[in-house]
């Protein structure tokens, strides 16, 4: 993933954990939409991998 995707990506982290998503998305969608299929495939996984990024809570294991 270049790494201007992936500062894109962290800071509409960021701002969601701020409740401003609005500007998240307006910050995420560009790089997003001008991602080939590789990189496409990287940020889904970034996605997946960070979803705690996004909502600030942490992970926990069910019991």
């Amino acid at each position: 993933m270049r790494p201007s995707t992936l500062r894109a990506l962290k800071r509409a982290a960021e701002l969601t954990r701020q409740n401003r998503l609005t500007e998240a998305v307006l910050i995420a969608e560009p790089v997003i939409l001008a991602a080939d299929s590789y990189e496409g495939d990287e940020i889904l996984r970034w996605l997946a991998d960070h979803v705690t990024d996004f909502t600030g809570e942490s992970y926990k294991e069910m019991p």
